[in-house]
């Protein structure tokens, strides 16, 4: 394959790396119309999905939205794949090129807000989409759909799939799409997520590892006779103490944070269990790993120590994201060909209002098209299970401007913004942007030739396989 890639730019059949063809098609312009005419479907039911704020891997209603749109789109649904039941794969067409593209809509516990500048939940400690997911699933799925409408009438050829893919913000919900194989026969993958700035993204991500420590000790008097007792609570003590001293002997990219989940019950009884979510992040997969190793031994230490028993529970982990850059370059050519997105002045004294309120400077919205990145290394940053998908199948991403600059991510600010205008023109201007880069894939399969081999040498000889414990998706029940 290397060698006819070779040939083929000696002798000009591939150029390098402009092989996007921009401008305003006849199929182009068809497809930016049908994501129009759905704009009010879209916006409809991203507003449904932001009322109900379901947190990971209990986003019945909002699945049932996006499901529900699809089949009455055309679209062959499955619901529940995956061993997850509020997971959708909604596919059209038949044969290659098959063209993926993701959509997330779980909420974030504890950020309920109302559609306002001032800080006001609208159920007191419920969820709220704080990451803009209401948005992202819902753009996802109508880019798929105009897609599918011009292969119903035989402008493209080919086959599109929505990845419905619930709990990105707590379970990974893509780890076990990508163990069941779901994303095994994809050729190119595209999504997108809400942010600041409208960006074709070219740089990569954390990868993660998340686990949970249970330490068993012995109960006793903690006054008559505390020498009976073994405290689970001093062994996750000796835990953290650890893994605080730790911090100073690690990369400075890496990142140590942990949850205490329990902590015994009342302060006259040795403790006799304790629990610890933990997690730790690096740009780099074998960094982070060696950093889980040395945490592992100082689990071990603190049990010995407080002579107690302990557990180690691995939730999941994530790779940090591959790379593209031709399909970075063709999705930001076609961010351009959209255009900048335009706000109103009472959406510019919104925006400011917002930033008033989290301390920012008051510089409002900015529509405008980033210009293309340098991939450099990261040095911080935050994890997505979009990164496993990268490592299996080329995989393209934008963000799409949905918040005023400077505003807070996982906060109220975001859920403001989500449930109004501003959120909606984002959304709309991410489903074109897709939409009109998944044209030019079904178009022109030497763009595809080229992402593909950027992925190959990219991934080199490294052979994924999703960090998960051999255990089905651990679905809580409603509270």
């Amino acid at each position: 394959m290397n060698r006819i890639f070779t040939v083929l730019v000696l002798l000009g059949c591939l150029s390098e790396p402009g092989i996007t063809q921009p401008g305003w098609t006849p199929v182009k312009k068809a497809i930016a119309s049908n994501i129009d005419e759905q704009s009010p479907d879209l916006i409809s039911m991203s507003d449904a999905i932001w009322g109900f704020a379901e947190t990971a891997f209990l986003e019945s209603q909002s699945a049932d939205v996006l499901a529900a749109y699809a089949e009455e789109q055309g679209f062959r649904v499955q619901r529940g794949v995956a061993e997850m039941p509020t997971s959708i794969v909604a596919e059209f067409g038949s044969g290659h090129p098959i063209i993926g593209i993701l959509g997330e809509y779980d909420a974030l516990p504890g950020l309920s807000q109302k559609s306002q500048v001032e800080k006001e939940p609208l159920v007191e400690g419920a969820p709220g989409h704080g990451c803009g997911h209401n948005l992202f699933g819902v753009a996802s799925l109508g880019a798929a759909t105009a897609i599918k409408d011009m292969i119903a009438s035989g402008q493209l050829q080919g086959t599109v799939r929505f990845y419905g893919t619930p709990a990105e913000e707590k379970y990974f919900g893509k780890l076990y799409m990508a163990r069941a194989g779901l994303f095994n026969d994809l050729d190119v993958c595209l999504d997108w997520h809400p942010g600041p700035v409208n960006d074709a993204n070219t740089n990569s991500s954390m990868a993660l590892i998340d686990y949970i420590i249970e330490f068993y000790g012995k109960a006793a008097h903690a006054a008559l006779d505390p020498w009976n007792g073994r405290s689970a609570v001093d062994a996750m003590e000796l835990y953290t103490t650890g893994l605080n001293y730790l911090r100073e002997h690690i990369l400075p990219t890496s990142r140590i944070h942990y949850q205490i989940e329990k902590a015994g019950d009342v302060a006259n009884v040795v403790p006799e269990y304790a629990r610890i979510w933990t997690r730790i992040r690096d740009p780099k997969r074998e960094n982070m790993m060696a950093v889980y190793e040395r945490a592992l031994k100082i689990a071990q230490g603190a049990s010995l120590m407080a002579e107690v028993d302990y557990k180690v529970t691995l939730m999941s982990g994530l790779h940090e994201i591959l790379v593209n850059r031709y399909g970075a370059n063709a999705l930001h050519a076609n961010m351009e060909l959209v255009g900048p997105i335009e706000y109103t002045d009472e959406e510019q004294e919104y925006a400011k209002g917002i930033q008033r309120a989290t301390g920012k400077p008051e510089v409002g919205l900015d529509g405008s098209i980033m210009p293309l990145q340098e991939t450099v290394p990261i040095t911080q940053g935050a994890s997505t299970d979009v990164g496993d998908v990268s490592w299996m199948v080329p995989e393209i991403s934008l963000t799409g401007a949905t918040a005023p600059v400077g505003t807070p991510w996982h906060s109220w600010a975001v859920v403001a913004c989500g449930g109004m205008s501003i959120g909606h023109k984002g959304m709309i201007f991410a489903a074109k942007s897709l939409a009109l880069t998944m044209a030019d894939l079904f178009q022109n399969r030497q763009l595809i030739f080229k992402i593909q081999e950027e992925f190959k040498e990219r991934k080199g000889a490294y052979e994924y396989k999703p960090i998960l414990p051999d255990a089905p998706p651990p679905i809580p029940t409603k509270s």
